[in-house]
C-alpha cells in the first residue's frame, strides 16, 4: 500500500488583525485534505485592537466582540495550538512553544515542537516604553485584553473611592485623575472615551459621578497632537478634547514613572491615581532572540515579498514585521490597515511558493487614518497617497467610514454572510444592551 503523502504545513503564529485575516483564508482555500493549516497563539480569543480604548473605558464589552479561536477554527478548515512562540529551529523547520500554564501556575500543556513547511509570524507589537525608568512597573498599557480589562478594573474602584467620598462629605472635590502619555491615536481615543464613560456612570449607580469628577491630562514629547493626521485635522481633534475637559500638554517629555506621579524633563512632577503609556510601539524582545534579522525596536526584516531577509520559508507580517519600499523611505507604519494588506499578499504568495512561480510584491496603500473621539466626534484623512496629499473629513461621514472600518474587519475574518449577521446583531446588542460593562 503507497505511503500517504505528508500535508503541506502552514503555520502561522499570532491571532491578531492580520494573522486570523490569513488563517481563515488560508482554510477556506485548502481545507484539511492536502494541507494543515495551524494557528498558533497564546490567547484563546481575538479582539480587534483598535476596539481596546473602549473595552478599557467600559463602553465595550469585550465579551461580545472577542473570537474564539477553537470555534473560528472549526468552522473554518484549520487547527488551534494555544501557546507562547519559545523559539524557531530553522534547520528542522520546527518552531518550539512554551509551555501553557494556569492561573496556580500548574503546567496545562507541556512544552512541544510543531513542523512547519512555511511559517508566518503575525505576532504584533507591545508599548515601547523607551527605557524611561519607572514606566514599566507604575504605568498602564493598552496591547492586550488583560490590560485593558486591568485598567477598566482600576478606573472602576477610583470612581467609587471618588463617589463614595462626596456623599460622605458633598463639600469634598474628590476627583479622578487619569495622565496619558502620548497622543498617538491610541492615546487620544482612549480620553475622549474616558470622558463618555463618565458621564454614563450616574446612571449606573454613582448618582454624584459624572465627567466633572474626571481629570484627564495627556502629555505629547512632540510639538502636535496626532502627528500622523495634517496638522489641521490635529489641531480640530485638540480643540474637541479641551472641550471635553481634557488638559492636553504638547512639548511635554516624561523622563521616569514613580507611583502615581510623572516627572518630565523640566523637573516637573504630575500627579495621577492612573499613568497610561501610549507613546510609541515595537515588537515584543524575545523577537530578537529568533535568529532573524530585526530592526532596533525589534521588528523582523522583511523583503519586499515579505518574506524574512533571513529565510524565504518563513513570512513576517503586521506590527511585527519591518518593510521599507524604497531604501530611503520609513518602514510602513504599524497599522492595521497595513496588517490587513500584507496578509492578503502573503496569502497570494504562500500559493505561488507552493506552486514555485514568482513571489508577488507587497504595494502599501495609504488609506489615510481616522480617529475616533468617542461620540462626540470623528477626524481623519483618507487615501493620502492617491490625490497627491490628504482628503479631510470630519463628523459624521468620518464616524460612518470609521466604523466601516471594523465591519470589514468582521467579514474579513468571518466571511460575508456570518460577518454581516454579526454586524446587525452588533446594531442590536447597542440598543439592548447596558451602555457601560462594570463588572
Amino acid at each position: 500500500m503507497p505511503e500517504a503523502k505528508r500535508k503541506t504545513q502552514i503555520v502561522i503564529v499570532g491571532g491578531g488583525a492580520g494573522g486570523l485575516e490569513l488563517v481563515r483564508k488560508l482554510g477556506a482555500k485548502y481545507g484539511r485534505k492536502r494541507h494543515d493549516i495551524i494557528l498558533v497563539d497564546q490567547n484563546l480569543s481575538h479582539i480587534w485592537k483598535p476596539l481596546l480604548h473602549e473595552v478599557a473605558a467600559g463602553s465595550l464589552d469585550a465579551n461580545l466582540d472577542e473570537v474564539g479561536y477553537r470555534g473560528h477554527c472549526a468552522r473554518w478548515g484549520y487547527r488551534f495550538f494555544q501557546g507562547r512562540l519559545e523559539s524557531i529551529d530553522r534547520k528542522a523547520k520546527t518552531i518550539r512553544l512554551a509551555p501553557v500554564m494556569d492561573d496556580d501556575d500548574e503546567e496545562i500543556i507541556g512544552a512541544h515542537t510543531i513542523r512547519y513547511d512555511m511559517l508566518v509570524l503575525a505576532i504584533g507589537s507591545v508599548s515601547n516604553d523607551f527605557g524611561v525608568p519607572g514606566v514599566a512597573e507604575h504605568c498602564l498599557y493598552l496591547d492586550s485584553r488583560r490590560q485593558a480589562d486591568r485598567f477598566r478594573t482600576l478606573l472602576l474602584n477610583h470612581c467609587l473611592r471618588v463617589s463614595r467620598a462626596m456623599i460622605e462629605n458633598p463639600g469634598a472635590d474628590s476627583r479622578v485623575k487619569v495622565a496619558i502619555v502620548g497622543a498617538g491615536a491610541t492615546g487620544v481615543e482612549l480620553a475622549a472615551e474616558l470622558y463618555n464613560a463618565a458621564g454614563a456612570l450616574k446612571h449606573y449607580g454613582l448618582e454624584v459621578f459624572d465627567e466633572s469628577r474626571l481629570d484627564v491630562t495627556i502629555l505629547e514629547a512632540g510639538p502636535r497632537i496626532l502627528p500622523a493626521l495634517p496638522e489641521r485635522l490635529s489641531t480640530s481633534a485638540r480643540k474637541e478634547l479641551k472641550a471635553l475637559g481634557v488638559e492636553v500638554r504638547e512639548g511635554v517629555q516624561v523622563v521616569e514613572a514613580k507611583r502615581r506621579q510623572l516627572i518630565t524633563k523640566t523637573g516637573e512632577t504630575i500627579e495621577a491615581d492612573l499613568m497610561v503609556w501610549a507613546a510609541g510601539v515595537k515588537g515584543a524582545e524575545f523577537l530578537s532572540t529568533l535568529g532573524l534579522d530585526t530592526t532596533m525596536r525589534n521588528q523582523i526584516v522583511v523583503t519586499e515579498t515579505l518574506q524574512t531577509v533571513t529565510d524565504p520559508d518563513i513570512f513576517a507580517i503586521g506590527d511585527c514585521a519591518s518593510y521599507s519600499p524604497d531604501s530611503d523611505a520609513p518602514p510602513i507604519p504599524p497599522r492595521a490597515q497595513a496588517a490587513h494588506q500584507m496578509a492578503d499578499t502573503v496569502f497570494k504568495n504562500l500559493r505561488l511558493r507552493e506552486q514555485g512561480r514568482p513571489l508577488k510584491r507587497f504595494v502599501y496603500q495609504d488609506n489615510g487614518s481616522l480617529i475616533s473621539l468617542s461620540r462626540f466626534s470623528t477626524v481623519g484623512s483618507l487615501m493620502g497617497n492617491l490625490v497627491g496629499g490628504a482628503m479631510a473629513v470630519e463628523g459624521r461621514i468620518a464616524r460612518f467610514i470609521y466604523t466601516s472600518l471594523y465591519r470589514m474587519h468582521l467579514i474579513a475574518i468571518h466571511g460575508w454572510l456570518k460577518g454581516m449577521g454579526l454586524i446587525v446583531i452588533g446594531r442590536v446588542n447597542r440598543i439592548v444592551r447596558p451602555k457601560l460593562k462594570l463588572h
